[in-house]
């Protein structure tokens, strides 16, 4: 599954790459694409010697996970016009049995042979010509297939969908904008809700135990002019625990409420158990886009803990509800608002990792401010439905990082910093590593102590998280950076 675990850990058992031997790792093979896309952001699954993975724009690889070749490939033709926020992307599937599933940039779920590629079903999720998409990988869940939906720049209302991974038929929907006659449809006027936005465009994390589905949701429409859409909006910006078998909303925590900056919550959700307040608890935690850590009570919802983990400028803190404190002035304004963390967030949609080893979650951020201006938005079908935009602070005034956060106290271990704007996903091993990357460099840091073991400069932006297998009794190590999947070895 796209996180590794449904605890979403990103930790791998593998331990043949220590911090005593990383720094003989060396390239083994590469596999090169020529499409239109800056960068590939899949997540590669590999299952018994095979590897499988997206390329933009539709297209699903396997490969020989020991040498790159291509054993089957699947394309999916698309629409000439969709509503795309943020390019032509796709972050991964999801396997179950024999089955892999994709999500598709014009919203449908596919069903794919994994010894083949062929086709078993394809049915649509929502209307591209509306705004949705997908762009995340699915989760698998028993015997469900289930997927968000991207398009909260669009004014879509957002939704997370579950499918009978036979079928492909429906077994239930959890609408994130609360509409006329459901819980928390009173934190909207009716006219904003149609248009509130919502989506729910990264992967969700499980546990069994509980049998919750933790899903997190993004930002409601329109971006940055919280005037047209009064109260608290919800579901946006919310951490969902819904029943995995019906769908059924169990708790939530909204972290953002009223949203003016475009902080969608979608950051991946890692599961854990720990002790807080004198007694062990099932523990959900996330680093989140408006700058704070957040601890909570993953069987009831109960806030813990907040702490800042990158620089913020917004809130004066957070309180004993776990609800924040805005310091005044601190909104969009016509003349402009410098703010911190920018509309792109103290850290995004690139993994996190957890290691029960070390007991710390390992962060990438980015410490860079935007100015934020209001503008007039009207609603059309399938156009961005901005009321505003965002500036970025200059590239030379940021700094990206690694933070190793102890989760149970919010406290910061170590970090690893450079100055740059952009960053991808970790990796966390039992050899004592944690793999990451800023800008076009790639390294292994110690686990422990943040400090830099091997690094090797790619050529090409990284944005995705790197993966670990073992391929013939030998660990390897898997990135894609720019328009290549690259994979290391001793």
């Amino acid at each position: 599954m796209y996180s590794g675990t449904y605890s979403s850990h990103r930790f791998s058992f593998n331990q043949q790459i220590t911090r005593a031997n990383v720094s003989g790792l060396r390239l083994l093979w590469v596999r090169q694409y020529n499409i239109p896309s800056p960068t590939i952001e899949t997540s590669p699954i590999v299952t018994h010697g095979f590897m499988f993975l997206t390329v933009p724009p539709n297209r699903v690889e396997a490969l020989d996970a020991s040498t790159g070749a291509l054993i089957w490939a699947y394309d999916r033709s698309l629409p000439d016009h969709m509503s795309l926020c943020c390019g032509v992307l796709n972050r991964g599937l999801a396997v179950l049995g024999n089955t892999l599933y994709l999500g598709t940039l014009d919203a449908h779920l596919v069903a794919l042979d994994i010894h083949s590629g062929s086709l078993l079903w394809d049915v649509p999720i929502a209307d591209y010509k509306a705004g949705y998409t997908i762009t995340g990988a699915p989760l698998a869940v028993k015997n469900l297939i289930v997927t968000g939906v991207a398009g909260g720049e669009f004014g879509i209302r957002g939704f997370i969908d579950a499918r009978d991974a036979n079928t492909g038929k429906e077994v239930w929907r959890f609408d994130t904008i609360a509409q006329k006659g459901q819980d928390g449809a009173s934190a909207w006027t009716q006219s904003a809700a149609r248009t509130g936005g919502g989506p729910t465009w990264l992967t969700g994390s499980f546990d069994p135990s509980t049998n919750l589905i933790y899903w997190p949701t993004g930002n409601p429409s329109p971006d940055y002019d919280p005037s047209v859409r009064p109260g608290d909006n919800l579901y946006t910006n919310t951490m969902l625990a819904l029943d995995a078998d019906r769908g059924t909303l169990r708790w939530y925590f909204q972290f953002t409420p009223h949203d003016a900056f475009d902080w969608d919550s979608t950051e991946i959700p890692v599961l854990l158990d720990g002790s807080f307040g004198g007694r062990k608890r099932h523990l959900v935690a996330q680093a989140n886009r408006n700058g704070f850590f957040y601890l909570l009570d993953a069987e009831t919802g109960q806030f813990l803990l907040a702490k800042p983990f990158a620089k913020q400028t917004w809130a004066k803190g957070i309180d004993a509800h776990g609800r924040p404190e805005p310091i005044p002035g601190a909104v969009p304004s016509q003349k402009g608002t410098a703010i911190f963390p920018g509309d792109d967030g103290a850290t995004n949609w690139q993994s996190p990792s957890y290691s029960p080893d070390t007991r710390l979650m390992y962060v990438p951020l980015i410490d860079r401010g935007a100015t934020f201006s209001l503008v007039h938005a009207a609603y059309r079908e399938g156009v961005a439905f901005n009321g505003g935009f965002a500036e970025p602070f200059p590239e030379s005034t940021s700094e990206v990082a690694v933070r190793a956060i102890d989760p149970i106290t919010g406290s910061t271990a170590w970090e690893y910093r450079n100055p740059g704007t952009s960053f991808g996903g970790l990796l966390s091993t039992a050899g004592g590593l944690v793999f990451g990357s800023q800008g076009e460099t790639f390294f292994a840091l110690d686990a422990a102590t943040g400090k830099e073991l091997w690094r090797v400069e790619m050529g090409a932006n990284i944005t995705a998280a790197p993966v670990t297998f073992s391929c013939n009794g030998k660990q390897r190590i898997t990135i894609a950076a720019g328009r290549d999947i690259l994979t290391f070895g001793l």
